[in-house]
């Protein structure tokens, strides 16, 4: 058995800003204005920029008051409401991830698809192929160990950030303030509160996917070489990516119209910069979206692999998942995730919005595991005797109110496509208490809530079979 590496501040910073910023922030332009304005979107920018500080100071103290809490996000609902929303917690959280990876392999070979024709959409058989050996490829280098892959992550972190930077200056000396004003509340051209809302409403699911990895650090807490280092790595990789963001999709406003940023192809900010800059500019952006998405599917396929490994090491998941190499990477969790990943590779073909559908499932599934991090930010807050408490209270009812409205602004649809995911879990979840000797499986309000979930299940594949949701 190898002695295992630990991670210092700059590896865990690069793994927070390397799982946020990857194939979304070379899209963000286009998703956001296909139903929203500019003043929609600074709006919208203001309450998730508001939410998620609020929930990334949440990550940050509670990983400070409970260094014990080495799984972040699932340990988190497990201290405070049960054994239940802890595994609902961790079950949402791994479906997410992997959910992401296949959101990411859509949109590299869509990027691909601009070097070598047989990729051409990054949704054909070609590209299932080739994402199947990229995926296994990375598979093989996780289990070389994770500390080697958050060393490459690290350097697909500085490469990426490369296009991004160049993009923002040169967006900048582009910028029309005319073509940012006109139609700034919308397509419309005038404001009314309901279309506003309707507007901001929209961009939240967009956000919260570019926002998804923040928890990175906090998730390989127990592989950092300072628990301090976690949440300082959570704070400076979320303000800093929260900044890059908002340059990103205002300033491709002021560079071309929003029902043409809203048309334009995958990866928008390709075609945007193209415009500016001429034919050179697409391959540039392209180029460095290649590397950015190989970088955070290098991200996501370490957390969606430590996620049911940690889970397992506290009794969460089944044993079996705790199952580790010989270089200390969780081999079976990742080799079960992988295979999910594979299966679901085959929605490019029975889609052509694979990638819209991907990343916005990943998004509803996350949805449970961030509102209660931060409901239980709040009560441990509530029931300390800290200093501090008082605010941290604060930051625990910001970021609790900010979880529930994303809740709401994800819509229904979403939510009963993510009930058919999460309810296989209940199953899991039976055998798995009755493994642990455990009598009473559910608590009352438990039980409720496990039939709900069926339910809602229930609800959405009668939909996809009568056609009332759509894919």
């Amino acid at each position: 058995m190898g002695e295992e590496k630990k991670l210092g501040l700059l590896t865990l910073t690069s793994l927070v800003v390397g799982s946020m910023i990857g194939g979304g922030a070379f899209n963000l332009a286009s998703d956001m204005a296909k139903e929203a304005g500019a003043g929609a979107i600074i709006i919208g920018w203001i309450i998730t920029g508001i939410g998620m500080i609020a929930l990334g100071l949440s990550f940050q103290n509670l990983t400070e008051k409970r260094p014990d809490l080495d799984g972040g996000i699932f340990s988190y609902a497990k201290a405070g409401f049960g054994n239940f929303m802890g595994f609902n917690s961790a079950w949402g959280y791994w479906l997410s991830a992997w959910l992401g990876n296949v959101a990411y392999a859509t949109l590299l070979f869509s990027s691909l698809g601009y070097f070598f024709p047989i990729f051409d959409g990054g949704q054909n058989i070609a590209s299932i192929i080739g994402a199947s050996i990229m995926l296994w490829c990375v598979h093989m280098l996780i289990l070389r160990g994770v500390q080697s892959a958050a060393l490459v992550n690290l350097v697909t972190t500085i490469a990426k950030l490369v296009p991004v930077f160049v993009f923002i200056i040169v967006g900048i000396c582009a910028f029309h303030i005319d073509i940012f004003i006109d139609g700034f509340w919308g397509q419309g051209g005038s404001f009314s509160w309901a279309d506003i809302g309707s507007q901001v409403k929209s961009t939240m699911l967009v956000t919260l996917w570019v926002f998804i990895g923040v928890e990175g650090a906090v998730v390989l807490s127990s592989r950092a070489k300072n628990r301090s280092d976690v949440g300082k790595a959570t704070v400076i990789g979320l303000t800093g990516t929260l900044i890059i963001y908002i340059l990103i999709s205002l300033l491709s406003l002021g560079i071309m119209q929003q029902a043409d940023v809203a048309d334009l192809k995958n990866p928008a900010m390709a075609y945007l910069f193209e415009s500016v800059v001429g034919k050179w500019g697409a391959a540039f952006i392209n180029l460095g979206l290649v590397i950015s998405v190989l970088g955070a599917w290098l991200g996501w396929s370490l957390l969606a692999s430590e996620i049911p490994y940690l889970a397992a090491k506290d009794g969460v998941f089944p044993k079996w998942f705790a199952k580790e190499n010989k270089n200390k990477a969780p081999s079976h969790s990742l080799w079960i995730t992988n295979c999910l990943i594979q299966i679901f590779l085959l929605t490019f073909i029975i889609s052509d919005q694979a990638y819209h559908f991907a990343y916005s499932l990943a998004s509803s599934a996350i949805l449970i595991p961030y509102a209660f991090s931060a409901f239980y930010q709040f009560k441990h807050s509530l029931q300390s005797q800290d200093k501090d408490r008082t605010r941290n209270m604060i930051i625990g009812i910001i970021a609790s109110i900010y979880g529930i409205w994303l809740i709401f602004a994800a819509g229904l649809n979403y939510l009963l496509l993510t009930m058919t995911l999460y309810a296989p879990g209940i199953i899991i979840y039976i055998n798995l208490q009755k493994q642990h000797s455990i009598k009473k499986i559910f608590t009352r309000p438990e039980l409720v809530l496990s039939i709900a979930i069926a339910t809602f299940a229930l609800f959405a594949i009668f939909g996809l079979i009568t056609g009332r949701i759509t894919i």
